[in-house]
Protein backbone atom coordinates (compact mmCIF):
# COMPACT_ATOMS: atom_id res chain seq x y z
CA UNK A 1 0.00 0.00 0.00
CA UNK A 2 1.20 3.49 -0.81
CA UNK A 3 0.76 6.29 1.72
CA UNK A 4 0.12 10.00 1.25
CA UNK A 5 3.80 10.59 2.06
CA UNK A 6 4.87 8.11 -0.65
CA UNK A 7 2.69 9.84 -3.23
CA UNK A 8 3.76 13.33 -2.12
CA UNK A 9 7.40 12.29 -2.71
CA UNK A 10 6.84 10.90 -6.24
CA UNK A 11 8.02 14.10 -8.00
CA UNK A 12 11.43 13.48 -6.36
CA UNK A 13 11.53 9.93 -7.75
CA UNK A 14 11.03 9.96 -11.54
CA UNK A 15 11.53 6.19 -11.62
CA UNK A 16 8.14 5.74 -9.88
CA UNK A 17 5.01 5.65 -11.99
CA UNK A 18 1.96 7.29 -10.41
CA UNK A 19 -0.98 6.21 -12.54
CA UNK A 20 -4.43 7.72 -12.01
CA UNK A 21 -7.07 5.38 -13.42
CA UNK A 22 -10.00 7.81 -13.23
CA UNK A 23 -11.75 9.00 -16.36
CA UNK A 24 -10.34 12.23 -17.86
CA UNK A 25 -13.48 14.20 -17.07
CA UNK A 26 -13.08 13.33 -13.36
CA UNK A 27 -9.60 14.85 -13.38
CA UNK A 28 -10.92 17.98 -15.10
CA UNK A 29 -13.60 18.35 -12.42
CA UNK A 30 -11.49 17.70 -9.34
CA UNK A 31 -7.82 17.97 -10.25
CA UNK A 32 -4.90 15.60 -10.35
CA UNK A 33 -2.04 14.57 -8.12
CA UNK A 34 1.24 16.11 -9.33
CA UNK A 35 3.44 13.77 -11.41
CA UNK A 36 0.55 11.41 -12.13
CA UNK A 37 -0.31 10.16 -15.58
CA UNK A 38 -3.89 9.39 -16.51
CA UNK A 39 -4.66 5.94 -17.88
CA UNK A 40 -8.38 5.25 -17.38
CA UNK A 41 -9.11 1.84 -15.88
CA UNK A 42 -11.07 0.83 -18.99
CA UNK A 43 -7.93 1.28 -21.14
CA UNK A 44 -5.27 0.10 -18.66
CA UNK A 45 -4.88 -3.40 -20.07
CA UNK A 46 -4.47 -2.05 -23.60
CA UNK A 47 -1.99 0.58 -22.40
CA UNK A 48 0.17 -1.95 -20.54
CA UNK A 49 0.06 -4.28 -23.54
CA UNK A 50 0.93 -1.50 -26.01
CA UNK A 51 4.23 -1.13 -27.81
CA UNK A 52 6.78 1.03 -25.95
CA UNK A 53 6.73 3.72 -28.66
CA UNK A 54 2.93 3.89 -28.55
CA UNK A 55 2.92 4.17 -24.75
CA UNK A 56 5.56 6.92 -24.86
CA UNK A 57 3.62 8.82 -27.49
CA UNK A 58 0.27 8.58 -25.71
CA UNK A 59 1.33 9.06 -22.08
CA UNK A 60 4.47 11.15 -22.34
CA UNK A 61 6.87 8.77 -20.66
CA UNK A 62 8.52 5.43 -21.21
CA UNK A 63 6.42 2.31 -20.78
CA UNK A 64 7.11 0.83 -17.35
CA UNK A 65 9.27 -2.25 -17.17
CA UNK A 66 7.70 -5.31 -15.51
CA UNK A 67 9.58 -4.55 -12.27
CA UNK A 68 8.93 -0.78 -12.27
CA UNK A 69 7.57 0.77 -9.09
CA UNK A 70 3.94 1.65 -9.90
CA UNK A 71 1.43 3.34 -7.62
CA UNK A 72 -2.20 3.31 -8.74
CA UNK A 73 -4.64 5.98 -7.64
CA UNK A 74 -8.25 6.86 -8.44
CA UNK A 75 -10.97 8.70 -6.51
CA UNK A 76 -11.21 6.57 -3.37
CA UNK A 77 -9.04 3.52 -4.02
CA UNK A 78 -11.53 1.00 -5.40
CA UNK A 79 -10.57 1.32 -9.07
CA UNK A 80 -6.90 1.54 -8.09
CA UNK A 81 -7.28 -1.90 -6.49
CA UNK A 82 -8.83 -3.21 -9.71
CA UNK A 83 -5.89 -1.69 -11.63
CA UNK A 84 -3.46 -3.49 -9.33
CA UNK A 85 -5.07 -6.82 -10.20
CA UNK A 86 -4.99 -6.07 -13.94
CA UNK A 87 -1.30 -5.10 -13.83
CA UNK A 88 -0.34 -8.14 -11.74
CA UNK A 89 -2.25 -10.44 -14.08
CA UNK A 90 -0.23 -8.94 -16.96
CA UNK A 91 3.08 -9.63 -15.19
CA UNK A 92 3.91 -6.42 -13.33
CA UNK A 93 5.22 -7.22 -9.88
CA UNK A 94 6.01 -4.01 -7.98
CA UNK A 95 2.53 -2.52 -7.59
CA UNK A 96 1.10 -0.42 -4.79
CA UNK A 97 -2.31 1.17 -4.32
CA UNK A 98 -2.90 4.57 -2.74
CA UNK A 99 -6.03 3.52 -0.85
CA UNK A 100 -7.19 7.01 0.05
CA UNK A 101 -6.48 8.16 -3.50
CA UNK A 102 -7.82 11.55 -4.61
CA UNK A 103 -10.16 11.95 -1.62
CA UNK A 104 -7.29 11.52 0.85
CA UNK A 105 -4.95 13.67 -1.24
CA UNK A 106 -7.47 16.51 -1.58
CA UNK A 107 -8.23 16.49 2.15
CA UNK A 108 -4.55 16.56 3.14
CA UNK A 109 -3.73 19.23 0.55
CA UNK A 110 -6.68 21.42 1.55
CA UNK A 111 -8.41 21.00 -1.83
CA UNK A 112 -12.00 20.18 -2.57
CA UNK A 113 -12.52 16.48 -3.16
Amino acid sequence: MATYEDVKDVPNHPEIYLIDVRNPEELEESGRIPASINIPLTTLSDALNSEPDDFQSKYGRAKPEKDADIIFTCRSGRRASEAEKIAKDLGWSNIRVYHGSWLDWAQREGLSG
